[in-house]
């Protein structure tokens, strides 16, 4: 597969193009990065000591050029992005967080045209933690108060992260419940006794976290704990290009990790 990388220049840019020059079967074929980003004309491998012949560029059409595109950048970017990869059938693997309804809803109106996998978090450990919170959740659906916390690095800029909110959603989700109907975003000042059946979430953005999550199930005389925490973005760019091998098999349609790990 020819492979798009999306913000050739930033951290995680750079780990997907390392990891696409170590893969056998995956090819780079387009390195975008934003307009006046001060990587544009370089090689795309500078960062990382090869050569590839692949300019890093702020053209979205030469996205007309890869077979799938990975994305982890801005709403905005990316909404951009997928609106070029759906008009050419180039499909597409969504990593990028923060999205409101109306992008959500683009993503899916996208899907119908070309092959999408979009989820929060590419890790394969991050997804086998949900299935198992989707469990505990189940076993533990009385008596439990359930509290979602995360610490990223100080240059993210939403919150809570898309793997907090997944994982709130797995726990909701198992409750039959909508998450919107039952998260508590954020507690100050004089709040009153917890509400049952509630989600809390709480957030730290601070140095260079890669990403910590620990979801807390606390009842009367117990604690229990699932946490997962990244050491290493080299794990999301490896469950990214797993994704992207998934939909080397697919023409259309919107899909997430559990569906790559499931196959």
């Amino acid at each position: 597969m020819r492979i798009a990388i999306a913000g050739a220049s930033g951290r995680m840019g750079r780990m997907l193009i390392e990891a696409v020059l170590n893969s056998t079967d995956l090819t780079l074929a387009v390195a975008l990065d934003r307009p006046g980003s001060e990587s544009l004309g370089q090689d795309a491998g500078q960062s990382v000591g090869v050569r590839t012949g692949v300019v890093i560029t702020d053209d979205v059409n030469a996205l007309s050029q890869a077979d799938c595109l990975i994305d982890f950048t801005r709403p905005e970017g990316t909404l951009a992005h997928l609106e070029i990869c759906a008009a050419h059938g180039v499909k597409c693997v969504i990593g990028t967080t923060g999205f409101d309804t109306e992008g959500k809803q683009a993503i899916r109106v996208a899907a119908q045209k070309t092959a999408i996998v979009f989820a929060p978090n590419m890790s394969v450990g991050v997804n086998a933690t949900i299935k198992l919170l989707d469990m505990a959740a189940r076993l533990l659906n009385n008596g439990y108060d359930v509290e979602v916390f995360e610490a990223h690095h100080r240059n993210k800029v939403d919150a809570p992260s898309g793997t907090a909110l997944a994982m709130g959603e797995a726990v909701a989700n198992a409750w039959g419940v909508p998450l919107e109907d039952v998260a508590d975003w954020a507690r100050h000042g004089h709040t009153g006794p917890r509400e049952t059946g509630h989600i809390g979430f709480s957030v730290v953005r601070g140095g260079d976290i890669v990403g910590d999550h620990t979801v807390y199930f606390c009842g009367t005389g117990e604690r229990i704990e699932i946490t997962h925490r990244s050491s290493s973005r080299a794990t999301y760019a490896q469950g990214s290009l797993r994704a992207a091998r998934y939909l080397a098999r697919k023409e259309f349609g919107l899909f997430d990790m559990q569906d790559v790990l499931a196959s």
